[in-house]
């Protein structure tokens, strides 16, 4: 079942790569600066994997949080902003995940990107009812330390840290609750494209 599931996700990467290339559309958000994801899906193989720097911060209710205090799970790591339309459009899914997915010692921790106050940031998680801490990162500082693996550098955008702290794969854009289910059964076994 996994390989069918690491050739499906095989078979994907060619035709976003391609999609993406086709199109000169790069969506902004105008004066939030954050590029448009494509949906390019990313599974690494266990022996290619690098561990991200410090990825760490403050969360919206100010407690200090770290992807290093996490080892030993799979973490599903998410790029938000209130301001995002498919941040918004993929909110409940994540939220339901996150739930389904605490049985299989899998965690999520929320990164809050350029939000221009915690009470937006807030509201979204009120509104979404989204049970996982979100470091707030007004700056987008926090996604530096993703420098040197699998960057998230649009909005939405999710990266799978497998349990030994090493960058499983991402998802650049939004994201399909089968393709999370995937990336972090790939993360979970070891497995990998």
């Amino acid at each position: 079942m996994t390989s069918l599931r690491a050739a499906l996700l095989a078979l994907a990467l060619p035709s976003a790569l391609v999609l993406a290339g086709c199109s000169s559309d790069v969506g902004t958000s105008g004066n939030q600066g954050y590029v448009a994801g494509k949906g390019i899906i990313t599974s690494v193989k266990a022996a290619d994997r690098k561990t991200p720097g410090a990825v760490a911060g403050r969360t919206l209710d100010g407690k200090r949080v770290s992807l290093s205090d996490l080892r030993g799970k799979v973490v599903v790591v998410n790029v938000w902003g209130s301001w995002c339309g498919p941040c918004r459009a993929e909110a409940p899914m994540l939220a339901q995940a996150s739930r389904d997915l605490a049985k299989k010692n899998v965690v999520f921790l929320g990164i809050d990107s350029r939000d221009p106050s915690k009470d937006a940031a807030k509201a979204f998680v009120r509104r979404f009812d989204v049970p996982y801490p979100s470091i707030y990162d007004q700056q987008g500082s926090t996604l530096l330390a993703f420098r040197g693996t699998l960057t998230p550098n649009s909005v939405p955008s999710t990266v799978v840290v497998d349990p030994q702290g090493r960058v499983a794969g991402s998802v650049l854009g939004s994201l399909t609750r089968t393709t999370l289910d995937d990336l972090v059964d790939d993360a979970s076994s070891g497995g990998g494209a």
